[in-house]
């Protein structure tokens, strides 16, 4: 191991909470590496209005994210490109193993987030990218003047869907349920918007198409059974999340669902692994509370390394060595 890059502390993702905990860290003079599968920002690069981060009225996802991004880096964080593979433990050290190379950290935090769950229904696949889309603010613009469908019934759709409300020339909301999970303020907006529709107890059998895009769906009523068609153009899916734990399942630390177990202090059952975000298991999932979870965590580390035997020569060592 003694060839392999060394730092304090290794982020894996570089969404709102782990570009928060590189701050916390490099802060607390650690040597920080964040690593990322693509570009820094996660979810905040496909949402439009942020209107519910502190300090902000509204702020575009994308700004948001270049101003966390620049404070993350400030201390001397540093960023780079990876998807992790494994990780190893060796005593103190956790070995962290990546398509772009391995290297030894003291402290992981995992903010890997968290991905869109897909209907699994026939079309869906074949489709993606002419049609079925799972992100408004990425591909709305495609569909502009036309009749749009929106799957799902929580926060994420009916944003999207008022969203989409925008460009479109009507938003029509599936929703499996007679009522949707939504915040209310979210709610009142979608019922007061002229151009939202709702169909309730529906369900999508299939996704169809011609040769080159998306024609409609096959739908069915989970109440009286009755199968029919809607013409759309396109169709933006938003059923749940999943975490992104892929590269760490081998450290048995999620729930039976995949999230990852955490305390107060965002600390695993594993001693120097921590999670922040999405990925964890929570009850709310906002920009606001992965960033509470990053600054926890970036301390945590901080914390964590200096109860270390011999922590001084260690970090002095990696300081040289970066």
């Amino acid at each position: 191991m003694a060839d392999l890059k060394r730092y304090d502390v290794i982020i894996v993702g570089a969404g709102p909470a782990g570009m928060t905990a590189a701050t916390y860290a490099s802060r607390a003079n650690l040597s920080v590496l964040m690593l990322d599968r693509g570009i820094y920002g996660g979810q905040m690069n496909n949402t439009a209005d942020v209107e519910n981060y502190p300090g902000f009225d509204t702020i575009l996802g994308p700004d948001l994210a270049e101003k966390m991004y620049a404070s993350s880096t400030q201390f001397g964080a540093e960023y780079g490109f990876g998807s992790v593979e494994s990780v190893e433990l060796q005593g103190q050290d956790r070995i962290v193993h990546t398509d772009m190379g391995d290297y030894v950290t003291k402290a992981i935090i995992i903010a890997t987030g968290s991905e869109h769950i897909h209907l699994g229904v026939d079309g869906e696949e074949q489709y993606q990218g002419r049609g079925v889309s799972y992100c408004a603010v990425c591909d709305g613009a495609f569909f502009r003047d036309e009749d749009v469908l929106v799957i799902g019934g929580g926060d994420s759709a009916i944003e999207e869907g008022l969203y989409l409300t925008n460009l479109a020339k009507s938003v029509t909301v599936l929703h499996r349920r007679d009522k949707l999970r939504a915040q209310q303020i979210i709610q009142d907006r979608a019922f007061d918007n002229e151009k939202m529709a709702f169909r309730w107890h529906t369900e999508v059998l299939k996704i169809t198409g011609d040769d080159e895009k998306v024609t409609g769906v096959d739908v069915i009523n989970n109440q009286t059974q009755e199968v029919s068609h809607i013409d759309a153009s396109g169709i933006f899916i938003y059923v749940g999340l999943m975490a992104n734990t892929q590269g760490f399942e081998n450290l048995n630390i999620t729930d039976s669902e995949g999230w990852i177990l955490t305390n107060e202090k965002m600390e695993t059952t594993i001693p120097g692994v921590f999670a922040v975000g999405d990925v964890r298991a929570k009850t709310l999932r906002q920009i606001t509370t992965a960033v509470g979870d990053g600054g926890i965590a970036g301390q945590a580390a901080y914390d964590y390394i200096s109860s270390l035997p011999s922590v001084n020569e260690a970090t002095t060592s990696v300081k040289a060595n970066s």
